[in-house]
């Protein structure tokens, strides 16, 4: 984690008086009660940095758990003009969850409901997106992204008892971001 941070100081010191640097939050994670900061750097006219993080640390009613934090940094090459348009990246991303007692839409992951799993998860993948100038200093972006993620588990009886049933991995190629967010450019 030091190494990253380093790494992230060294390209936000190097010459940023001609660059732009945006602060951002994805509305969708919000609506989910997810907590998320992102930023983007321009090192290039026509690419640009984003990183995002989210942390999610809160049990509901009846011991349901939705907890996680996520990093995803992002390379992005701007069509147009950086900050303005279409654009298409690539991201990885990385985290740990703790997850259990809760029933998601579309049938997704069905045992949630009735099991708890917690463990660690990283991926990568490919994004688009299109962001939308406001005025001169905020903008509205959306992305959409697809690929791989890679997820440890452990998994136990309930959300409640915490009896360990097993150890596992589970690979997932679908949606690995998504994002309606709403940008202020700072520089």
């Amino acid at each position: 984690m030091k190494k990253i941070t380093c790494i992230l100081f060294l390209l936000t010191s190097i010459s940023l008086s001609a660059q732009n640097i945006t602060v951002k939050s994805n509305l969708l994670y919000d609506a989910l009660v997810t907590a998320n900061l992102g930023t983007e750097i321009s090192f290039s006219p026509k690419w640009t940095l984003d990183l995002s993080a989210n942390y999610n640390g809160w049990t509901f009613k009846d011991n349901k758990k939705w907890k996680h934090w996520m990093v995803q940094p992002e390379a992005r090459y701007w069509f147009c003009e950086k900050f303005n348009g279409h654009f298409i990246g690539a991201h990885l991303l990385g985290g740990q969850y703790n997850w259990g007692g809760i029933k998601l839409p579309l049938g997704l992951f069905k045992d949630l409901k009735n099991y708890r799993y917690e463990g660690y998860y990283y991926g990568g993948g490919l994004v688009y997106g299109y962001q939308w100038l406001l005025g001169k200093r905020w903008s509205i972006e959306a992305a959409i992204g697809a690929g791989y993620i890679r997820a440890h588990y452990d998994k136990y009886d309930c959300p409640l008892c915490g009896k360990w049933l097993e150890r596992g991995k589970k690979n997932y190629f679908g949606v690995t971001k998504a994002a309606i967010s709403l940008i202020y450019v700072i520089k």
